[in-house]
């Protein structure tokens, strides 16, 4: 099964799950990938979904040992695997990083659909990536909306700020990146 055609499948059987007319684009790939401080060697993905934005990262150099993937769409971790059997890919929703995965990572990837989501969803995904965030780690997420996907009252409960890259055209939809990180006091 093509890469199209099991994204296309994941989308019709699970809507609100996969969330997006199309995989990501290899440009909306790069600027994901692109945002990892110079200095990241662990990493985390929330929603890989067919492994774009993960080919990206490891372009960069990141070890496929200090790659750790969360998904929750069966096809999508059966695909994943085959494609990238040196990454650890966890059959589970993102919050499990609180308590699978690395003890601390350097950077969270996300392509998960925050704006559908209710604010208690999003404090619970949140508050997991960055309890395994180190002081200078940043959470990386993309959306097709016109403001940031993480809710004011959820990024005030971290004490958290962004910056926003300009909109990618060449995505279906197109899309903005923000990068999360702690306030500095």
């Amino acid at each position: 099964m093509t890469e199209f055609n099991a994204f296309a499948a994941q989308l019709l059987r699970r809507p609100r799950q996969v969330s997006a007319l199309a995989p990501s684009s290899p440009t909306l790939c790069q600027l994901m990938a692109g945002q990892l401080p110079r200095w990241a060697r662990r990493v985390a993905e929330f929603g890989p979904g067919t492994g774009n934005i993960t080919r990206e990262i490891l372009k960069l150099g990141i070890d496929p040992g200090e790659l750790f993937l969360y998904e929750v769409n069966p096809v999508f971790c059966r695909m994943l695997r085959d494609r990238h059997p040196d990454v650890t890919v966890f059959y589970e929703p993102a919050e499990a990083l609180a308590y699978h995965g690395p003890q601390q990572v350097d950077a969270v990837v996300s392509g998960l659909p925050l704006l559908s989501m209710s604010a208690a969803q999003q404090q619970a995904i949140l508050t997991a990536a960055f309890s395994r965030l180190g002081p200078d780690g940043v959470y990386i997420q993309f959306t097709y909306g016109l403001f940031s996907p993480l809710r004011r009252s959820v990024a005030d409960s971290l004490g958290l700020e962004f910056t926003r890259s300009p909109r990618v055209w060449r995505n279906l939809p197109p899309a903005v990146v923000y990068v999360y990180r702690r306030k500095r006091n």
